[in-house]
């Protein structure tokens, strides 16, 4: 399901904790959320490529951290996907050259092998 930029933004809300945990079949040690699934899943066509990054650029340097933001910043179907420590500290950054996920910024934690929305945290 194709959702644009606000009713992703608006649906992604209501997310608060967890019911479910996912495993990434990249990396069977990364969990992810119910709010991480359906941004995933809701985000364009599909946005399992996103969380494919996640677990296999971004698991290492979490588990480093103990603690990182993602953000994956969407401009004119490009994107950027950005990591700090939490307090400013850039830890890494990469272009995708393409995407039909929806416009704007979309802001992740990552800690303890798990990645969640912020509203999750």
């Amino acid at each position: 399901m194709n959702m644009n930029a606000n009713e992703l933004a608006c649906a992604l809300r209501q997310f608060t904790g967890t019911d479910h945990w996912y495993r990434h079949p990249l990396n069977r040690n990364m969990l992810y959320t119910d709010g991480v699934k359906y941004f995933a899943d809701n985000a364009g066509n599909g946005a399992y490529w996103f969380l494919d990054i996640c677990a296999t650029e971004l698991y290492e340097l979490q588990a480093e951290e103990g603690f990182i933001s993602v953000w994956l910043d969407v401009q004119d179907d490009k994107a950027m996907i950005a990591a700090d420590d939490g307090n400013d500290k850039d830890l890494y950054s990469k272009t995708i050259e393409y995407t039909d996920c929806p416009p704007g910024e979309w802001k992740f934690f990552f800690t303890d092998k798990v990645l969640l929305l912020t509203s999750e945290y």
